[in-house]
């Protein structure tokens, strides 16, 4: 029997546990339910929104999934696990004191990788089309180049102007839905 989305989401969190993300003086905080800053202006997002953001992407065993404003690292861990070894995930950040802090903690997960991104580039559109996006800053409108980096039958989660958005790709069409709730994350430079 196949585990629902949000049984996954529970596994993947048990296999990759928030606290191998943080720095140290932040460790035994790893289980409240709010974000914690990781340095250089960036956090470590709210558990729940975590979950929340992960159910909607639904990343399938062997999808190709970007990651962008992966910060810690902890959501490319979890993507790593809900792909299995057959998927790919690929972070991307600004800042390259956080990749060099993430990369040693993605050792255990061998599909998945972590570099810093270009301040001229939105995402990786080079290494696209990808199945699934996840966007962990918040632009103030929906970026049409990440758009055009799913590939056909993709999904991306992003927040935009407070708002969690699922956009779906379905050949030369692309739907967009608003999920519950408001959100506030780190602005997508």
């Amino acid at each position: 029997m196949a585990l629902s989305p949000t049984a996954r989401v529970r596994a993947a969190f048990a296999a990759a546990p928030r606290h191998r993300f943080l720095p140290a003086d932040l460790v035994g905080h790893a289980q409240l339910d709010t974000p914690l800053p990781i340095g250089h202006g960036a956090t470590n997002s709210q558990p729940s929104t975590v979950a929340t953001m992960l159910e909607l992407l639904d990343p399938q065993p062997g999808d190709l999934v970007l990651d962008v404003g992966a910060g810690s690292g902890w959501t490319t861990a979890l993507l790593a696990h809900l792909v299995g070894d057959d998927g790919h995930v690929i972070g991307v950040e600004l800042v390259p004191e956080l990749v060099q802090t993430a990369l040693p903690r993605l050792t255990r997960h061998s599909n998945a990788t972590m570099q810093v991104a270009s301040p001229e580039v939105l995402g990786l559109p080079e290494r696209a089309p990808f199945d699934r996006i996840l966007v962990s800053a918040m632009p103030d409108e929906l970026p049409q180049s990440l758009v055009d980096q799913l590939a056909d039958g993709g999904r991306m989660v992003i927040p935009v102007d407070g708002l969690m958005l699922v956009v779906d790709r379905c050949g030369g069409e692309v739907e967009v839905h608003r999920a519950p709730g408001r959100y506030r994350f780190v602005p997508l430079l």
